[in-house]
C-alpha cells in the first residue's frame, strides 16, 4: 500500500465500479427481510450543497447499516421536477422549463453519485416526465370519481410576485412560502380535494405513529385542530334564511350580543334585497377595501372593524334581536363564515364591541364565589351560568350539553365537531406542472377525459393557447382544456409508490408490489413539510387503501427522521453571503468520505451543524490514520484473510491487545444499537472509530505482529463501511477479499469482549507522571514494573539512570525512583 492515500483515486474506482455492478439493487424473490428506507426528493434547482448532503449522507449511511445487518434493501431516488421555481428560473433565463430542469437533473444525479450514494438508480423517477404525471391525472380522475376532487368558487390566496393561487398550509405569517411577499385574497373557481372528509382518521391515526417526532404529530394535530362544540342556526329577521354559526362555547349563547360574518358570506348578498342602499354600498365598499388583504392580516394584524348591515338575527334560545355585522376578522372558509359575538367571554369580541359601542352582557362567572360585575376585560374562562335563563345556576360543561340537547329538539342546532382543516386547493394558475385531465363544453358541461387519452401531455409554452382548444371527449363538439395545472405537492403524495413499479404502463404501481415493500420502514427529510407533504402523503395513502390499491395498514411511513440544518462558520448557507459549500469542491479538496464523516460526526443529526475547515481536516486525518495503520500491518502485501463469518477473534493476554478487541467490538456495538434504535447517532460510532485507530496505531508501533491488530486491520472495512463506503471497499480489496465489502454482514458484536477488565495504570518516574498504560485489573507488583519497563517513555526518562526502588498503589500508580 502507498503511505498516502489517494482519495481521488480511490473514490472515482469505487464509484465506477459500483455503478457498473449495479451494487444496490434489491434481489427480487430475497428470502431476507424487506427494508425500505428513503429521503424526500430533492427538487432539481441546479446545484447541491452540504446542507443537502447531510440527508442523503445519513439515509446512506442507514441504508448500507440495513444491508449489512441482513435486509433485503430498497433505497431508491427521484425528482420533484415540476413547479414555480423552474418556470420563473426558466422565464429569467430565456429558456424552456423542461430543458432547465433536465439540465439540473443531469448535474445534481451526478452530485450525488459523486458523494458514493448507494441508490438503486433502476427506479429513478422525474415528476415532470409524461409517465410518471400520467398517474397525477388517473389518480386525480379517481378521486373525482369518489367526491374527493371537485371546483368551486372560493376566496383564495394569490400571490402577487409569482401570480398564483396558494393553499392554505403554502401562506406562513402571511407570505408566500416561497417568494415572502404578502398574499392577498381573490376569488376564483378553484379545484379542492376533500382531505376534510378524512379528518378524524388523519387525528385519530397520529397516536399509532410511534415512529414520528412527537413534535411533528403536534403540528399535525394543531394544524387538523378537531374541537367540539355545537352548530347554533340564527334566523334572519325578515327573510327566509338562516346563519349557522359553529362555536366551542355554546354557554356563553344568552351573552351573544352581535352576529359577525365575512364579507364573502352568501347571506351579505342576500340581505342587500332587505337592507337600504345606504347600508349595501357601505358593505360593498367595505369588502372591497378587504380585497387585498391577506388572512393574517384579517385576523391578527389589523384592529377589528366592521359595517353594520341594518339586518337583525334571532338569537334562537332567548328569542332576541341581535344586530347582523360585516367584519374582517371572519373569514368565509373557517368554520361556517360567521360566529356569535360574545363580547363579555371572546378577547376579539370584547375589543369589536367596545370599538362600536355594542352591548356587553355578562353570562358566565367563575364557579366559586363569582359574582356579576362590570367587565374590564372579557372572562373567557369556564364558570357558573347568570342571566341564561333556565340555564342560570349550571355549570358551563353541563349547560352545553344541555343547550345542545335543547337546540336539537327545537331544530335549531345540534352538537358537532369542527375542525381547522381546509380542503385542499389543488389549482395552479402556471404552466409547469401537470395539467389538470379536465375538458369544459358548452353541450356536456365538465368532462373528464378518458383514462385511455392519458396522459394529457404538457405542450411546448409555445403552443399553449393551442393547447386548450380541443374537442369535447364525450360529444366531439369543440370544448376547451382546464388551463391550470396540480399544485406540486399532488406528485409528491404519492411518489414512494411509483418507486416500488415505476416501470409498469399499465398501473402507477402492482398491488402484489406494494404488499411486498410496504410500507417505507424509514423516511428521512425536512421538518418544514410536517402540515403539507406528510399530511397530504397521509391522505392519499388513506384513500388508495380503501379502494383496496395497497395492503396492509393505512399510513405510508412508519418512521419518520428529520435532519438538522448545516450552517458555515454558524450562518446559514446563502449565494448573497458566499458562505454555500459546494459538493463538487468539497470532493476535490477533502474527498467525499471525509465529508460524509463529518456530517455524521459533528453532531447528532437532528441537530444543526456547523461546517468548519478544521472540523473537516480532522476526518481527513481520521482516514489518512486508517490508511497508514493497515499499511504498517500489512507491509505493503495482500493475502486473503477469509470470510468474517469464519474468523474468530483471537486470544489475547496482553491487556492492550485486549483493549484493542474490545474498541472493535465497541465500535460494532454503537453502529448496531445507533441503527437498530433508529437513534442514527453515528457521531458516537465515529467517535469510537477514534479510538480504535489510536489503539491500532500503538500496537503496530509496539507489535506489529500482534494477532489483535491483525483482527482489527481485517474486521475495520466491516465496521466503516456504511459510513466511509470508499475507503473501506479499497481496503477489503487489498486484503484479499472478493466481492463487495458493502456485501458482507456487519459484525455482530460480542459482549464478552467488551467487558472492561482492564485498569489504566499511572506510572510515575521520580514523581512525575510518564505515561499512563492499560493493565489486567489483576496485575501483580512485578508484571506493573515489566510493563512500565516497556513503555517507550518511561525507558526515555530512565535513559541513563539506575532503578533505585519502586512504589506500587496496587490497580493505581507506580512510582519508579531512579537516579
Amino acid at each position: 500500500m502507498a503511505d498516502a492515500y489517494d482519495y481521488r483515486h480511490v473514490e472515482h474506482k469505487w464509484q465506477s465500479q459500483w455503478e457498473h455492478e449495479r451494487l444496490y439493487r434489491p434481489r427480487d424473490g430475497d428470502a431476507k427481510p424487506k427494508y425500505y428506507t428513503m429521503e424526500m426528493l430533492p427538487y432539481p434547482s441546479g446545484d447541491l450543497h452540504i446542507g443537502h448532503a447531510k440527508n442523503y449522507t445519513l439515509g446512506d449511511a442507514v441504508a448500507r447499516m440495513m444491508r449489512m445487518l441482513g435486509y433485503n434493501v430498497l433505497h431508491p431516488m427521484g425528482w420533484d421536477a415540476f413547479g414555480l421555481p423552474a418556470e420563473n428560473a426558466a422565464i429569467a433565463r430565456g429558456v424552456d422549463p423542461a430543458a432547465w430542469t433536465a439540465e439540473n437533473i443531469l448535474n445534481m444525479r451526478r452530485q450525488i453519485r459523486l458523494m458514493g450514494t448507494g441508490y438503486d438508480w433502476s427506479r429513478e423517477i422525474a415528476t415532470c416526465e409524461p409517465e410518471y404525471y400520467r398517474w397525477n391525472q388517473w389518480l386525480f380522475l379517481r378521486l373525482r370519481e369518489h367526491g374527493l376532487a371537485y371546483k368551486r368558487e372560493a376566496p383564495v390566496n394569490w400571490c402577487p410576485v409569482d401570480a398564483t393561487v396558494l393553499a392554505n398550509e403554502q401562506v406562513i405569517d402571511g407570505r408566500c412560502w416561497r417568494c415572502s411577499s404578502l398574499v392577498e385574497r381573490r376569488s376564483l373557481s378553484q379545484w379542492f380535494l376533500r382531505i376534510t372528509a378524512y379528518a378524524d382518521r388523519l387525528l385519530e391515526d397520529l397516536e399509532r405513529l410511534d415512529g414520528w417526532p412527537e413534535r411533528t404529530r403536534t403540528m399535525q394535530r394543531n394544524w387538523i385542530g378537531r374541537s367540539e362544540g355545537a352548530r347554533v342556526r340564527f334566523e334572519v329577521e325578515g327573510l327566509d334564511e338562516s346563519i349557522d354559526v359553529f362555536t366551542t362555547r355554546l354557554d356563553t349563547l344568552y351573552g351573544a350580543t352581535f352576529l359577525a360574518v365575512a364579507p364573502e358570506h352568501p347571506i351579505v348578498r342576500a340581505l342587500s334585497m332587505l337592507v337600504t342602499g345606504e347600508h349595501t354600498a357601505q358593505i360593498q365598499a367595505f369588502a372591497e377595501s378587504l380585497q387585498s388583504k391577506s388572512e393574517l392580516e384579517r385576523t391578527s394584524m389589523m384592529e377589528k372593524r366592521g359595517v353594520f348591515t341594518g339586518a337583525y338575527a334571532i338569537n334562537p334560545l332567548s328569542r332576541g334581536r341581535i344586530p347582523i355585522w360585516v367584519t374582517n376578522y371572519v373569514l368565509a372558509e373557517y368554520g361556517s363564515g360567521a360566529v356569535m359575538g360574545v363580547p363579555a367571554h371572546d378577547e376579539r369580541d370584547y375589543d369589536f364591541a367596545k370599538r362600536y359601542r355594542l352591548p356587553i352582557e355578562q353570562v358566565i362567572v367563575a364557579e366559586e364565589g363569582g359574582t356579576e360585575a362590570p367587565l374590564r376585560a372579557s372572562y373567557v374562562e369556564d364558570g357558573r351560568l347568570i342571566a341564561s335563563g333556565d340555564f342560570t345556576g349550571m355549570s358551563s360543561a353541563d349547560a352545553r350539553a344541555a343547550m345542545a340537547a335543547c337546540l336539537a329538539a327545537a331544530g335549531a342546532g345540534e352538537a358537532s365537531i369542527g375542525y381547522k382543516l381546509r380542503d385542499w386547493l389543488i389549482s395552479r394558475q402556471r404552466y409547469w406542472g401537470t395539467p389538470i385531465p379536465i375538458v369544459y363544453c358548452a353541450r356536456c358541461g365538465e368532462v373528464a377525459v378518458p383514462d385511455e387519452q392519458l396522459p394529457v401531455l404538457l405542450p411546448p409554452r409555445n403552443a399553449y393557447e393551442e393547447f386548450l382548444k380541443t374537442p369535447c371527449p364525450r360529444c366531439g363538439e369543440p370544448a376547451r382544456r382546464e388551463s391550470d395545472t396540480m399544485d406540486t405537492f399532488f406528485e409528491s403524495s404519492w411518489y414512494y409508490l411509483r418507486y416500488l413499479d415505476p416501470h409498469n404502463d399499465a398501473a402507477p404501481w402492482a398491488l402484489e408490489v406494494a404488499r411486498r415493500w410496504m410500507n417505507v420502514d424509514q423516511y428521512i427529510g425536512g421538518a418544514e413539510h410536517a402540515v403539507l407533504h406528510l399530511l397530504y402523503s397521509r391522505f392519499f395513502y388513506k384513500f388508495f387503501h380503501d379502494r383496496g390499491w395497497i395492503a396492509g395498514g393505512d399510513e405510508p411511513f412508519q418512521r419518520l427522521f428529520h435532519q438538522g440544518l448545516v450552517l458555515c462558520d454558524g450562518e446559514k448557507m446563502s449565494k448573497s453571503r458566499g458562505n454555500v459549500v459546494g459538493i463538487d469542491e468539497t470532493a476535490d479538496r477533502h474527498g467525499i468520505d471525509a465529508m460524509r464523516l463529518f456530517l455524521l460526526y459533528v453532531t447528532p443529526p437532528e441537530e444543526t451543524s456547523n461546517w468548519t475547515d478544521e472540523g473537516i481536516s480532522g476526518r481527513v486525518r481520521l482516514l489518512n490514520r486508517m490508511w497508514r495503520a493497515c499499511d504498517r500491518h500489512l507491509g505493503g502485501s495482500a493475502g486473503s484473510v477469509g470470510s468474517l463469518e469464519e474468523r474468530q477473534a483471537p486470544l489475547v493476554d496482553n491487556a492492550e491487545e485486549k483493549a484493542l478487541l474490545r474498541a472493535v467490538h465497541a465500535a460494532a456495538k454503537s453502529a448496531v444499537d445507533e441503527t437498530l434504535s433508529r437513534r442514527f447517532h453515528y457521531n458516537t460510532t465515529i467517535a469510537k472509530f477514534d479510538e480504535l485507530v489510536n489503539l491500532m496505531t500503538a500496537i503496530a508501533t509496539k507489535s506489529p505482529q500482534s494477532a489483535a491488530l491483525r483482527y482489527a486491520v481485517e474486521t475495520l472495512p466491516i465496521l466503516i463501511a456504511p459510513f466511509a463506503p470508499h475507503i473501506a471497499e479499497e481496503l477489503w480489496e487489498r486484503l484479499g477479499q472478493t466481492g463487495s465489502v458493502h456485501l458482507e454482514r456487519y459484525l455482530v458484536p460480542d459482549e464478552r469482549l467488551l467487558i472492561t477488565e482492564e485498569i489504566t495504570l499511572v506510572v510515575q518516574v521520580n514523581g512525575k507522571v510518564r505515561a499512563r498504560i492499560l493493565a489486567d485489573a489483576r496485575v501483580s507488583e512485578e508484571e506493573a514494573v515489566a510493563l512500565a519497563l516497556r513503555d517507550p517513555n518511561v525507558r526515555a526518562y530512565l535513559d541513563g539512570k539506575d532503578l533505585r526502588k519502586h512504589i506500587y498503589v496496587p490497580g493505581k500508580l507506580l512510582n519508579l525512583v531512579a537516579a
